[in-house]
């Protein structure tokens, strides 16, 4: 008689209990109830759906929850005990409600709805060794996070602990002050300043009061990151590392140390029927001092001749002898039309998911917005982009692969002065079309015009890569990392690193690049491929399978014939990658 079906995956467990629960009812069981119900109602859930966690069960004092990325699951501790140390400021003492919270790495069996195993018996013992208000998390977290997080952590040692048959090796994430100061040191050995001058722009405030102006805020912004990238003498932080910074309080100086820039442009945007006011200033970062500050109040039909303004202004201050034909590429060109930029700016977030279902909501917001102008570079290479996703990863359809290719060819034509427009096309045109000659001509124009384009890198690492060409993939793929290293799409270049360590055949090196990716964007299947060939290749064979079943949860249809001929794969790469897929249980 065959054996029942188990559900197995790897999963990020949280547990929580309150230290002293039973003191404190017994104190006053009303106001421990209700404060807890507080506490769950106004920070707790509101955090778990921001970073993506699922309630598994709940005891009158414990919480059971599972995340499918370790680094979601310590962000959202961290922030749940800071947010708590502040709640429970004004509290006294002997009434203050303190969580104890453990986290483990490993893998679960789901039933019913809810979660069992060693994976979660880890967890469990982890909570029960923590001091009230601490985190303690297992060594497979502490590794897995490596330096991505800027939380500090205390070795433990390891510990014997009940119904565990092997010692824990616990870790302690250390306190906000603690950790900034351990990460601080961190960052400024790893990160020391370019050898020209280096600018971040930290994320606008949005003084209007509407929520729904934060696309707005956060395009203005994008706006000038772009500009300023196309001046070739400056290093610039990408906007998705700089937009780490959003909605927290900023300390210049640190920020700078974390992103290794000496300058730092802030600001805020406030924005009231039809007009806007826009205030400024560029900071020295290890100094703090200001060197320059500006408002503008302007009507909203010249935005765009605003952000040259600013983008003009910051080069002007961080570098007087800049020739005037390298401040005039500041200048980019953009539609006329602020509703095809709205479109554009609505469509990102879609995109930037990477899976089909995301990128059929994002088509028709791009084709609005080439509705209204044609030539819109950018419009066209994230459209090229969206009809590859549903190509590669949603049946292979004819019309998918001829979309892909028109757009990309028109991301390129339209976007000589775009490095962005122009990477986008060359991605598609390398991935879809395979005319390397092309793609790569392209790629390397983007690169010219804005060294510090990291969509540039990202993806054309991942096209060298499928390519074959292991080593230049790899270089490309640290590079992208350092110019953004907070960036969202931080798994297009572990999707480099893991297919060109593969290729060398460094199968540990690949599979901790496809764990990285994995942990950076959960909902993309091949980020999952990426880590079940090695581990396949390393005999890690329990440990392939779990993951290529997930690939298919993601994506039914893949096969590994379908994927290869789709991306046109060479034999080197096609034939053991093939091979490791099919033995991990995929479709060959």
């Amino acid at each position: 008689m065959a054996e029942a079906h188990v559900n197995r995956r790897l999963a990020a467990i949280l547990c929580a209990d309150v230290a002293g629960y039973a003191r404190l009812m017994g104190d006053d069981e009303e106001r421990t109830l209700a404060a807890l119900k507080a506490h769950r109602r106004e920070l707790i859930d509101p955090l778990l759906t921001q970073h993506q966690g699922r309630i598994v069960k709940t005891t009158g004092d414990g919480i059971l929850i599972e995340f499918a990325s370790v680094i979601d699951a310590v962000r959202c501790a961290v922030v749940i005990q800071q947010g708590m140390q502040d709640r429970n400021a004004s509290v006294a003492q002997s009434q203050r409600i303190l969580f104890r919270i453990g986290i483990n790495l490993g893998d679960i069996i789901i039933e019913d709805g809810d979660i069992f195993g060693d994976g979660v018996n880890v967890a469990a013992r982890l909570q029960a060794l923590t001091q009230p208000g601490e985190i303690y998390v297992s060594g497979s977290v502490r590794e897995q996070i490596g330096e991505k997080l800027r939380v500090g952590f205390v070795d433990m040692g390891e510990h014997n602990v009940k119904n565990i048959a092997r010692p824990i090796h616990v870790y302690r994430i250390e306190k906000r002050g603690e950790a900034a100061a351990v990460v601080t040191a961190k960052v400024e050995q790893q990160l020391a300043l370019p050898d020209r001058p280096s600018i971040a722009v930290l994320p606008f405030r949005n003084m209007s009061g509407d929520p729904d102006q934060e696309y707005f805020c956060d395009g203005m912004v994008e706006d000038i990151i772009t500009g300023l990238s196309r001046i070739k003498s400056l290093f610039v932080i990408a906007r998705n590392s700089s937009f780490t910074y959003k909605g927290r309080a900023i300390d210049v100086k640190q920020a700078g140390r974390e992103l290794g820039v000496r300058y730092i442009l802030e600001g805020s945007i406030r924005k009231a029927g039809s007009r806007v006011r826009i205030t400024s200033q560029l900071v020295e970062a290890e100094t703090g001092g200001h060197l320059w500050a500006e408002r503008y109040d302007r009507p909203l039909d010249d935005i765009l001749a605003v952000q040259d303004e600013i983008a003009l202004s910051v080069v002007g201050a961080i570098e007087p002898s800049l020739r005037q034909a390298e401040i005039e590429r500041v200048k980019r060109k953009r539609p006329d039309s602020l509703d095809a930029y709205d479109l554009v700016l609505r469509a990102l977030p879609h995109v930037f998911i990477a899976m089909p279902k995301e990128a059929a909501e994002a088509i028709p917001l791009l084709q609005k917005a080439l509705a209204l102008e044609p030539d819109y570079a950018g419009a066209h290479g994230l459209l090229a982009w969206c009809h590859e996703i549903l190509f590669v990863r949603g049946g292979f359809s004819d019309e998918n692969r001829a979309g892909a290719v028109r757009h990309g060819h028109a991301a390129i034509a339209h976007g000589r002065d775009d490095a962005t427009a122009l990477a986008l096309g060359a991605f598609v045109i390398a991935m879809v079309e395979h005319d390397r000659v092309t793609a790569f001509e392209a790629f390397e124009q983007a690169l010219a015009l804005s060294p510090s384009c990291s969509f540039a890198l990202f993806s054309g690492c991942v096209a060298l890569a499928w390519g074959g060409e292991a080593d230049r993939a790899i270089e490309w793929a640290k590079c992208a990392l350092r110019i953004s290293p907070f960036d969202r799409l931080n798994h297009l270049a572990c999707h480099g690193l893991a297919v060109g360590h593969f290729l060398r055949g460094r199968y540990e090196e690949a599979a901790d690049a496809g764990r990285r990716s994995v942990q950076s964007n959960p909902g993309f299947s091949v980020s999952h491929c990426l880590l079940a060939a090695p581990l396949a290749k390393l005999g890690r064979m329990e440990e392939a399978k779990a993951v290529a079943k997930r690939v298919l949860e993601l994506q039914p249809s893949f096969s590994a014939g379908g994927f290869c001929a789709a991306l046109a794969l060479p034999t080197l790469l096609a034939k053991p990658m093939t091979e490791a897929w099919c033995a991990a249980g995929l479709p060959p």
